[in-house]
This record gives C-alpha cells, sequence and structure tokens, in this order.
C-alpha cells in the first residue's frame, strides 16, 4: 500500500509517499481500501507538532482521521461489515493512505448517492457540528454567532443550527458572504470593529458563541454575550482556558450521528462544499493550503 508519511514535525514539506505493509485488523476492525480522505486543520496542527499535549503523536506517522472506502477485510467479532462494503467514518490508522484500518463502531454505511470525496468530507465536520451545537444547548428562537462560518465545520454548523431554528450570525471573510446568506447565515467580516457590526444586526447581543476559526475572537465574543463565558465553545482556539472560555475536544465519534448526517447529505438537505480535491502523492499541496485559513468547505485527498 502507499500512504503518506512524516518522521519529523515541521512544515507540508515533511509529508512524503511512501510503500508500506498492509495493516491487519485486529479484534473489532476492518481494513478499508480508502477511496477519498478528507483534510482537516487538525491534521496541520498535529503535523507541526502543536497539539502534542492533547495529541500525543508517535513518529513516523501519517495523518488524517476521516475517510470514505471499500471494506477489504474484517478482524474477529466484526457482524455488521464485510468485504465489498461501502462506508465512511474515521480511521484508526490515518486516512492518507490507499488502505487503513477503522474500528468498526466508528463507521457508517456510505449512501449510495453520496460521491466519494463527499462522503470523505463529512465525519469529522458534522459531528464536530453537532456535538458543539448540543454542548451550546442552542434551542429554536436563539440567535448564534459563529467564527469561520465559511469553513468545514463552519458552513455545515450553520446548517444544522438553521435547521434548530435558530438565527445564524456568521463571521467570514467578504469572499464567503454570498455563500453564508445561501447556507442561511447572516455574514459579517471578522477583525477589528466586529462587536459593533455584529451589535448593528442584534443590539441585545447574542445567546451563544461557536468559535471554528481559533483567530482571536473570543474576547469579541465574551463582550458579545455581555461579559460572559457562558454559552461559548471554541475547537480552535489555544488561549481559551486563559480566557475561562470552554474548549470542545470531542468525545467518541458517533456512527449513528455520522449515518444520519450522511443520509441528510445524500438527499441534499446538507449541502457538502468540495473546496478542492488533490491526489494523495500531493497531501503537502493540500495542507498548505489548509494552514492558510482561507479555505471554503473541504480538502480532499484522492488515493
Amino acid at each position: 500500500m502507499e500512504a503518506i508519511v512524516y518522521e519529523e514535525f515541521g512544515g507540508p514539506g515533511v509529508l512524503h509517499l511512501e510503500r508500506l505493509d498492509p495493516p491487519r485488523p485486529g479484534p473489532g476492525q476492518v481494513r478499508v481500501a480508502v477511496r477519498a480522505a478528507g483534510v482537516n486543520p487538525l491534521d496541520h496542527k498535529i503535523r507541526n507538532g502543536w497539539m502534542e499535549g492533547a495529541f500525543p503523536t508517535p513518529l513516523p506517522a501519517t495523518p488524517g482521521a476521516e475517510f470514505a472506502g471499500v471494506v477489504l477485510e474484517a478482524g474477529e467479532g466484526v457482524s455488521e461489515f464485510a468485504p465489498g462494503d461501502e462506508v465512511l467514518g474515521w480511521s484508526a490508522t490515518g486516512s492518507y493512505a490507499t488502505e487503513a484500518l477503522a474500528e468498526a463502531a466508528s463507521l457508517a454505511r456510505k449512501p449510495a448517492g453520496l460521491s466519494w470525496e463527499e462522503a470523505a468530507a463529512l465525519p469529522v465536520a458534522t459531528d464536530t457540528a453537532s456535538r458543539v451545537l448540543d454542548e451550546l444547548a442552542l434551542a429554536e428562537g436563539e440567535t448564534l454567532l459563529l467564527h469561520g462560518a465559511g469553513g468545514g465545520v463552519g458552513s455545515v454548523a450553520v446548517q444544522l443550527a438553521v435547521a434548530r431554528g435558530a438565527t445564524v450570525i456568521g463571521t467570514a471573510s467578504p469572499a464567503n458572504h454570498d455563500y453564508l446568506r445561501v447556507l442561511g447565515a447572516v455574514p459579517v467580516a471578522y477583525g477589528d470593529g466586529l462587536v459593533e457590526r455584529v451589535r448593528e444586526l442584534v443590539p441585545e447581543g447574542v445567546d451563544a458563541v461557536f468559535d471554528a476559526s481559533g483567530r482571536g475572537a473570543l474576547p469579541a465574543s465574551i463582550e458579545l454575550r455581555g461579559g460572559t463565558t457562558d454559552r461559548i465553545v471554541t475547537i480552535a482556539d489555544g488561549d481559551a482556558a486563559e480566557l475561562g472560555v470552554a474548549f470542545s475536544s470531542g468525545g467518541g465519534p458517533s456512527a449513528d450521528r455520522l449515518g444520519a448526517n450522511a443520509r441528510l447529505a445524500e438527499t441534499g438537505e446538507l449541502r457538502v462544499e468540495i473546496a478542492q480535491v488533490f491526489p494523495l502523492a500531493d497531501a503537502a499541496s493540500a495542507h498548505a493550503l489548509s494552514e492558510g485559513g482561507h479555505v471554503r468547505g473541504k480538502l480532499v485527498l484522492l488515493p
């Protein structure tokens, strides 16, 4: 099999393609032929060595958390999947590869109407967005301020929040404002003057804040919440603890929730935006683009 590997922490240039022996599934695992792998901002943060405190990474390592593919082999005790089944979910060995292992409990069946690229873009973004909205207890009639609304997680969170009956104010660069309007959000530019721009829309402030960008918007968010850190959650700002803001690092992935969101994507009720597709061997270019921080939707690798 082929896989992207890095032996040291550093910039995108540490990523390279290698030939490796295929992994063998243990009890409760399946071996999957990867058809597409999603790229997430967390991938380059781990590759840089910035996340060692939360995600210790033995080297050499293969990046990637999510994929879609075809089951090749089922390990002992696996009865829900068999060779030939099309699945999507989370990898246990790194998804930037032609083959990967996954816990059977972390997989959902891929709906026939979803492309491989769309399916691979779903697990991390939809699970994270759903989980954080639950943590915020976002309800019908409330107003959510969502930072990084045009990104992979943000664009899914916009749609799921709107489906709950909430009003979403989404921060993004002006180039993404029309896109956010299509998704159902009210766009605002981030940066200096954010508090004033949001208060023009909602003078009374906002009910909850979801920070998916990690670009220094938490102080303004606290001000817009009336000085409290209650009902503010970030998935990206390393300074959250210093400000007393909750950092959502996640729990175990939910295959049931993934399956439900995949069915919504198949019917068009949940839009999956694919920003760009790269061949597996060009993973370094995908990381460089992701690290720039202005990607609309998801980046995907094709083995």
